[in-house]
């Protein structure tokens, strides 16, 4: 160890040793802290958990394909229906099957108040699927 000199010299040069000293003790704690936690953390708690079939139960629901044409003209699957029946056959499908979805089919110039109409007509009665089908390969 270098300290300093009794000569009375004014001039002292820097120490250039490294003190590794609490180097190695903070290594040691960690290391000891390691051993003690390491059998801690691999401990684990077996559980029997019950097997589980992954096939999907898939099951369809009811759904009316419901069409508008640009002239106002309502169809349900396909059969011409008039406005003011819409609301006693939406509730008469509601009451038989609830999860019935509606499928909207609307002609591009059909105007909106008549799509709102209907969606409002089939929500007032009961019917809370409802959905719009369009073709995409009109838009290329």
């Amino acid at each position: 160890m270098a300290f300093g000199s009794m000569s009375g010299s004014s001039r002292q040069t820097p120490m250039a040793e490294i003190n590794v000293v609490p180097l190695v003790d903070v290594m040691l704690v960690l290391l000891v802290i390691f051993i003690i936690t390491a059998p801690l953390l691999t401990h684990s708690v077996k559980v029997d958990l019950p097997k589980a079939s992954s096939s999907p139960n898939i099951t369809q629901p009811d759904h009316i394909e419901f069409g508008i044409r640009d002239d106002a003209s309502l169809y349900w699957n396909g059969e011409p229906v008039e406005l003011e029946q819409l609301a006693e056959r939406f509730a008469a499908t509601a009451m038989k099957s609830p999860n019935t979805e509606l499928h909207i089919r609307a002609d591009r110039n059909a105007h909106y108040e008549h799509v709102a109409r209907v969606m409002s007509i089939a929500a007032k009665s009961g019917l809370v699927r409802i959905g719009f089908v369009t073709d995409p390969s009109e838009f290329h």
